[in-house]
């Protein structure tokens, strides 16, 4: 079994550019397109990269915020672009924006897409300031985040936050391993700062997959470290997938029909799919080790 899913065009091993993938689910001019926001950061750059799916196939149209240190001005700005001759404007606020460690902020900042006057997607916590500076009124639709991807360095240690259920904004999610030394190869894996899988003898369960209860919602995990044991150091990634349990009556998404791209569309059939089946999210995990 291999949940690799190749390498990311945006990811260098000799820029170690770190990024944050979230596709959602927004209702736009009538529409429910997919959406894309893919932040990027490296030592020269940080930027946000939005793209809105056209209904006409294989289109979609982008705006980039470049979020550069030393561009302070440019960290509450706003722009405008169209999809389908429809007016989209872009507002944000980063100038307060918390992060740990990731080019994603994970509080005090919002991204907001506004059509029609109305709210169509917010990405943030600080809703309040959006309505307020926007005057647009809130989505009659919500939105939905059905799939995320991160690209993570380190040499032991990967730390991240991703959205597991509805009822939480955000699970710290840690991958802790030991692939060189003395010792046998492990690896353990916690979520909230409770250790849920432990894997001994990594060298021959590179690959496998476990469920686990994470406020009683069970969530599958899968990982695949074989690059960790036995590529040279930095030239591939560990991959991990928390997928949370469908219901049994229900068609499962399995990690082959999660045909993931960081610069690909999801189809509307598709889109149409996930938002039928389930409102949760599937995070995919991609840690470079470097020893």
């Amino acid at each position: 079994m291999s949940i690799s899913q190749g390498e990311d065009p945006h990811t260098s091993t000799k820029t170690a550019q770190c990024t944050v993938t979230c596709m959602y689910q927004a209702h736009i001019g009538g529409h429910w397109r997919t959406v894309t926001a893919l932040w990027t950061k490296n030592m020269m750059n940080h930027s946000l990269n939005i793209c809105v799916d056209s209904i006409k196939p294989n289109h979609r149209q982008n705006c980039k915020i470049d979020l550069k240190p030393w561009q302070f001005w440019g960290k509450k700005s706003y722009k405008t672009f169209e999809v389908d001759g429809l007016q989209i404007d872009v507002y944000w606020d980063l100038r307060s924006a918390k992060f740990s460690g990731s080019p994603e902020p994970c509080s005090d900042f919002y991204v907001a897409l506004i059509c029609d006057e109305e709210v169509v997607l917010l990405i943030g916590d600080m809703t309040k300031k959006v309505y307020k500076r926007t005057k647009s009124q809130p989505r009659l639709a919500d939105t939905l985040l059905f799939f995320k991807k991160e690209h993570v360095f380190g040499k032991k240690s990967f730390t991240t936050r991703a959205k597991l259920d509805k009822r939480r904004e955000d699970y710290e999610i840690v991958v802790e391993s030991s692939t060189f030394g003395v010792k046998e190869p492990e690896m353990s894996i916690s979520i909230d700062g409770i250790v849920l899988i432990h894997v001994k003898n990594l060298q021959w369960k590179f690959r496998g997959n476990e469920t686990v209860l994470v406020n009683k919602q069970p969530i599958e995990v899968l990982w695949d470290v074989h690059a960790w044991l036995f590529l040279n150091p930095g030239s591939s990634h560990g991959s991990f997938i928390f997928k949370p349990d469908q219901p049994k009556d229900k068609e499962n998404t399995s990690q082959d029909e999660i045909k993931e791209n960081g610069n690909s569309s999801v189809s509307k059939d598709h889109s149409t799919y996930i938002r039928s089946e389930t409102s949760q999210c599937c995070f995919f995990l991609y840690a470079w080790k470097f020893e």
